[in-house]
This record gives structure tokens, C-alpha cells and sequence, in this order.
């Protein structure tokens, strides 16, 4: 089965010291349009937040603000900002016990989506 090649995710080809291609990102491809599970996922989420805010700190809800920006479906987010925002909101949802464990789930939910 020499040459046929099947790629996906990263794909990093290094030849020797030279003519190196470094990493192929075949993830997203540029204006593709997002997972329409993943839109409402995050659509949900956010609704989700936004009834949590009222239920918490105030610092925990300024945090919550600030992470929501990283959870809008544009392509342009990067992975590790919108991680960071998920386990964020994660936190927060557990130290709240019942009230955040909804919550807690659609994060899951979405990481999933996300691929881990």
C-alpha cells in the first residue's frame, strides 16, 4: 500500500534537515462552516451561563464573562483560549454543587464535540 496516504488531524513531515513543511493543520478548513451540533451545544451553554451568573459570586461571574467570548462558534478561537474558557466555567459550575451541575454537563458535552 506504498502512496496512499490518509491524513487526519495534524500531519508533520520532516525530511532530514532541510525542506521541512512543519505542521499541516487539517482540522478546519477555511471557510467551512461549524458543526451544527457544536453550534447549538455552545448556543445552549451560553444560555446556561448566563442563568448561572445570577446564582454565583460576583468574581465568578465577572470570570464567566470573560469567558464567554471563547465560546462563540468562530473559527478564528483558538482551541487552547476556548479550552481554557470550558475548564473555567467547569470549575465554577462545581463549586456551586446542584445549581452548576447542568452546567458542568454541557461543558462535557462540548468538549466532546470538540474532540476531547
Amino acid at each position: 500500500m506504498t502512496g496512499n496516504n490518509y491524513y487526519y488531524g495534524d500531519n508533520v513531515n520532516m525530511y532530514g534537515g532541510q525542506g521541512n513543511q512543519g505542521i499541516v493543520r487539517n482540522q478546519v478548513t477555511p471557510g467551512a462552516e461549524p458543526d451544527p451540533a457544536l453550534v447549538a451545544a455552545l448556543a445552549e451553554l451560553h444560555r446556561m451561563i448566563v442563568e448561572l451568573r445570577a446564582q454565583v459570586p460576583a468574581a465568578s461571574a465577572r470570570l464567566l464573562d470573560e469567558s464567554l467570548p471563547a465560546l462563540g462558534t468562530d473559527a478564528a478561537v483558538p482551541a487552547q483560549e476556548r479550552h481554557r474558557a470550558l475548564m473555567a466555567i467547569a470549575g465554577i459550575a462545581a463549586t456551586v454543587g446542584a445549581v452548576g451541575q447542568p452546567v458542568a454537563q454541557a461543558v462535557q458535552a462540548v468538549v466532546g464535540l470538540l474532540g476531547g
